[in-house]
């Protein structure tokens, strides 16, 4: 399975999101870090442990 992260580098942090979860954001000191808290948020929203997470829908356009 694969996910998509957005992320930005921010004062010396890596402060980022699932592309469909944008409302889940989480940081680290590093980007493995951010990985791994963001896998972790994902699993709680699967398991159904986040029961507020909609996800958000993503369009591709070409120009």
């Amino acid at each position: 399975m694969k996910i998509k992260i957005v992320y930005k580098e921010e004062k010396g942090w890596f402060v980022g999101h699932i592309q469909e979860y944008p409302d889940y954001e989480s940081q680290g000191k590093t980007l493995e870090e951010l990985r791994e808290n963001l896998i972790e948020i994902y699993d709680d929203i699967s398991k159904g442990l986040a029961t507020d997470a909609e996800p958000f829908q993503v369009l591709e356009v070409a120009i």
